[in-house]
């Protein structure tokens, strides 16, 4: 199946804007290039074709087996004919991508095989070419962190040492203060899918700045078969059989082991340290008595480092709160010199879509979506602690896309084609440019939104004359993240979003959150209601990418009392959708 691929329009010829006056033979200058322009094209034209003839004679670097990659031939013919075609007035024959950059300028490893996960290098394919510049600072260390899981990454003898090391830590082949050649931050899922990606991000970026293998624990049947592995040569998945700390998915704030517990009880700086702690980043970290906020505190790092093992749950972003910490502060600016792209560059290189979900993606995409000329992603998600009818949210919705131009206004008569408008003062009718297909793609746990939607563009029609389609692919009435099969089908739903030239969300969202950041897109935001009702205005088109840390610590290391972290550092701001939480901003 050929991917829908957005196209940019094709260079303008030099000779196609060498002025409009008159040759001496008195013809004008656009006839006078013409077959100066035609001869150009057939002998490019002949020399491309050769190139396809011969081609397979030979194979460029970093050619899959077989034969040339001969798709800039196509390409070439087409800027060729689009130059002709340009001088004699016509529209021009086909607008040319950019080449196809599959390794994402360097953030992919090349170390893949492909038809082990189909979506790795094709997913880019299908999304508006990112915008948000890469830092060869991040590759870099990418490339190393590789080079690291593969050295202690499960199944290897660097591994099983170390957890030797934690199954019997005064055992006689070390002394239990010896340091670890190997060190380990085991993730562990909590809350939905939206969650659990942000929470893994946040995680998998701790283990960059600490020099952390990162290992997925994965306790029940919820999240296989959902992604691909995403470090090449090893797995990332904790091999659950024997692992010594058991019950890690039920672990809380009263765990013995927490990090703020063993603050608590000035165990901080144990010598020996511990074999492992546990740190919890839940919503409920920073309730009244909690000293797990220190985490982002030296005191919570200091007590951090030398452990072997941290155990970690949390269901929020928490990258922010990594930018206020000072010792990652020179480090972070390497990798990520415009700080509102984290997500968009770390979501993009650890999530890729099984081949399992990958399907489901592609059908549904090449069924719906494959020949719209524009994408609107509409992502509905309402929450009890900002209730809102669905009559007032539609209106919110149809408010914030007909008032952003996101979608047209509909007809005011439901009879009759406006593609053709009569101009004022004559009796002749100016033609209006040719409909464009739009397809909207409608993501909720419900099903009126949609419904609401598709019913007003088929009862009226499109002002303007577009083809306005809606389509929604799942409602499934309630959230259910223990079921692996849901799981699949919201992580399809994430990626056909992140293929949406524009994109509508409502405020607060995870799952927003991360369609969009996978994207690389600023959303339209669904502002929350007040007291029940729509807000004025009903969405603003957000300041970043960036998702937004719900529950950041609010503390004030320095002081040791209570703070405004969104006032800490300059990168770090409120966010607009949750006025309590902070996310990155350039």
């Amino acid at each position: 199946m050929s991917p829908s691929i957005r196209m940019a329009p094709a260079p303008s010829s030099s000779l196609a804007t060498a002025g409009h006056g008159k040759t001496k033979s008195g013809r004008s200058s656009s006839s006078a290039v013409r077959p100066a322009l035609l001869a150009i094209a057939v002998s490019v034209m002949v020399v491309l074709l050769m190139a396809v003839l011969f081609g397979a004679r030979w194979t460029p670097s970093g050619g899959h087996g077989g034969g040339a990659d001969t798709s800039w031939v196509s390409a070439g013919a087409l800027v060729v004919l689009n130059a002709v075609s340009s001088q004699q007035g016509a529209d021009p024959v086909v607008k040319v991508a950019q080449p196809h950059d599959r390794l994402l300028g360097g953030l992919l490893s090349p170390d893949f095989n492909d038809t082990s996960c189909l979506s790795r290098y094709r997913a880019s394919l299908y999304r508006r070419r990112s915008l948000h510049v890469l830092s060869s600072h991040l590759v870099s260390a990418l490339r190393r962190y590789e080079s690291l899981h593969r050295l202690c990454g499960p199944g290897t003898s660097a591994y099983e040492r170390a957890v030797a090391r934690l199954r019997s830590p005064s055992s006689s082949n070390t002394t239990s203060d010896a340091p670890s050649e190997c060190s380990y931050l085991v993730w562990t899922p909590h809350a939905g899918l939206g969650n659990r990606m942000l929470s893994i991000t946040s995680a998998f970026l701790y283990a960059l700045l600490t020099g952390r293998v990162l290992l997925f624990h994965r306790p029940g049947d919820d999240m296989k078969d959902l992604f691909c592995e995403p470090f090449p040569g090893a797995t990332w998945v904790l091999p659950e059989k024997d692992f010594p700390i058991r019950g890690m998915e039920r672990f809380g704030i009263r765990t013995r082991e927490s990090l703020g517990n063993a603050l608590g009880r000035g165990e901080g700086g144990r010598d020996p340290p511990p074999p492992w702690m546990y740190v919890h980043l839940r919503h409920d970290y920073t309730r009244p008595g909690a000293s797990d906020r220190l985490f982002f505190c030296d005191d919570g790092q200091d007590a951090l480092r030398r452990v072997g093992w941290v155990v970690l749950l949390s269901d929020n972003y928490f990258v922010p709160g990594l930018f206020l910490i000072p010792r990652y502060e020179r480090e972070l600016s390497r990798m990520f010199p415009r700080r509102d792209a984290v997500f968009h560059h770390l979501g993009r290189y650890l999530f890729h879509p099984s081949n399992t979900v990958w399907g489901m993606v592609m059908r549904y995409h090449g069924s719906y979506l494959a020949k719209a000329e524009e994408r609107v992603g509409v992502q509905v998600r309402t929450f009890s602690w900002a209730p809102i009818s669905t009559d007032e949210l539609y209106g919110q919705i149809v408010s914030c896309a007909q008032g952003e131009n996101i979608l047209p206004r509909v007809r005011e008569s439901s009879s009759g084609s406006d593609n053709a408008t009569a101009i004022p003062g004559s009796g002749r009718q100016q033609q209006q440019r040719p409909a464009r297909r739009k397809a909207v793609l409608v993501v909720s746990l419900h099903g009126e939104y949609y419904e609401r939607i598709r019913d007003m563009y088929y009862e009226h029609g499109a002002a303007g004359g577009d083809a306005v389609s809606v389509f929604q692919p799942t409602h499934l009435g309630g959230q259910r993240s223990e079921e692996r099969m849901h799981n699949q089908k919201a992580l399809a739903e994430m990626m056909l979003l992140s293929f949406s030239d524009v994109a509508l969300t409502s405020a607060a969202s995870t799952f927003g959150y991360v369609s969009h950041g996978l994207a690389g897109l600023r959303p339209w935001v669904l502002m929350v209601p007040v007291r029940k009702k729509a807000p004025n205005p009903p969405c603003r088109l957000a300041a970043t990418v960036e998702p937004c840390f719900h529950t950041p610590p609010h503390y004030d290391c320095q002081a040791r009392t209570k703070g405004d972290n969104g006032k800490t550092v300059r990168h770090v701001r409120h966010c607009e959708d949750l006025k309590d939480g902070v996310q990155l901003v350039d």
